[in-house]
């Protein structure tokens, strides 16, 4: 396993950092490295690290989250509270009806496995999202109009919505008698649950920090441990009690930073430490996790499938955003940002197979097929239209004042 960690960390590093040569986003080369040495390419990796890949790419998306909570403006978060809310839950809805019914028909699937599949599919990827909203983040690049975190609000509540409708499919599978509308409602719990056991974690973080002499490695390990506690309660209460685990990380990053700024700051530099080495180990896993053969097995009626939900999840988008101040050019951006997916359907894809359903395998696949295509064109579209769109301060300060004004 050590061998296939040293592969993992020095070819992931060499080919981010040619992806980075030739301006695309150094992600993309790590999830294709992960494609072509996993264990449905040329098998380089031990077993032992795809046993517990799971694992290290749960760590590795909390330390990003984490420090996704110290770069959140609380006025930006603010001012788009209300959009925020409606790109949480309308282009995830959106899109996995829309699949739901296209894949259904197409297909020749019984209503309940077209569910499953409408929102797998329908998931976005925080692991590909957050961390170029915080590259934005970190270079003030549209925070004044409070773009990218808007962006990372939205992301972070999506999950919860596809996985908790997903998981009312399953249900209906295995002979339950759930309402979906009865399983929404289940979603504002979550919510409340994530954040209020995230500040409570942070507040008994802070008071230890202040109450006994810790260096900042140690208060780093603590907080990474807090987040890890987080999704381990999750899956420990999956089925009875909902928790959004994912907004509970970035709540911890966020109360710190809040309370003691100054403290937050040093954190979110020994993180981004951090992340160097999570980053590569979190991409990587996720392009090992792709069967580029069964992918491609859907011919053209998975991309079809997938062109359609993503159009879907577009319209989610522009609706969410109607009557609000950001211009076109604006509301392009959020609607390719909310292109990737990778982590969701890397994780769950696979259930269906499991559980016996008998198109379990096509939904596998087609899970398989939408990281492949919407991963890469996700993080290219961010990167390029992000750049573009997002308004930059450093230029607007560069800017010499009309001396006729």
């Amino acid at each position: 396993m050590a061998f296939s960690l040293a592969i993992i960390i020095l070819l992931g590093l060499l080919l981010s950092k040619v992806f980075k040569l030739m301006k695309l986003p150094g992600l993309l080369g790590m999830l294709i490295l992960g494609a072509l040495i996993g264990p449905h390419g040329l098998d380089w990796l031990d077993e032992s690290i795809m046993i517990i890949s799971g694992d290290l790419r749960k760590i590795a998306l909390i330390i990003i989250l984490i420090r996704a909570g110290f770069g959140i403006d609380r006025y930006a978060l603010r001012k788009n509270g209300i959009p925020a809310v409606k790109l949480s839950f309308i282009p995830v809805v959106l899109e996995g009806l829309t699949v739901m019914l296209i894949g259904g028909y197409l297909l020749g699937i019984s209503r309940v496995e077209a569910g499953m599949l409408g929102f797998i599919i329908a998931a976005v990827s925080p692991a590909v999202i957050v961390p170029s909203m915080l590259s934005f983040i970190e270079r003030e690049k549209g925070e004044k109009k409070g773009l990218p975190t808007l962006i990372l609000a939205g992301a972070s509540v999506d999950d919860v919505v596809a996985i908790t409708i997903f998981s009312s499919f399953v249900g209906m599978y295995g002979g339950q008698r759930i309402s979906i509308a009865a399983q929404l409602f289940n979603i504002p719990i979550a919510i409340v649950l994530g954040i209020g056991i995230g500040v409570g974690l942070s507040l008994l973080l802070l008071y230890a920090f202040k109450r006994f002499k810790i260096d900042d490695t140690k208060k780093l390990l603590m907080i990474l441990a807090s987040g890890i506690v987080i999704t381990t309660l999750e899956d420990f209460l999956q089925g009875t009690v909902p928790v959004a685990a994912l907004l509970g990380v970035m709540a911890i990053g966020f109360v710190i930073l809040e309370k003691q700024e100054t403290l937050a700051r040093n954190l979110a530099h020994e993180f981004n430490k951090v992340w160097i080495l999570a980053e590569v180990v979190l991409f990587v896993l996720v392009g090992a996790q792709v069967n580029i053969h069964l992918a491609l097995d859907t011919g053209w009626i998975g991309l079809l499938i997938i062109a359609v939900g993503l159009l879907a999840r577009s319209l989610g988008v522009f609706l969410s955003l109607l009557g609000t101040r950001f211009t076109l050019k604006d509301r392009g951006f959020c609607m390719v940002s909310f292109i990737p997916k990778a982590t969701v359907q890397a994780a769950i894809g696979a259930v269906p197979l499991t559980l016996g359903v008998p198109s379990g395998e096509i939904i596998l696949a087609l899970a398989v097929l939408s990281i492949v295509i919407t991963a890469p064109l996700g993080a290219i579209g961010i990167k390029v239209v992000g750049e573009r769109v997002l308004e930059d301060p450093a230029l607007e300060e560069s800017v010499p004042e009309d001396p006729g004004m």
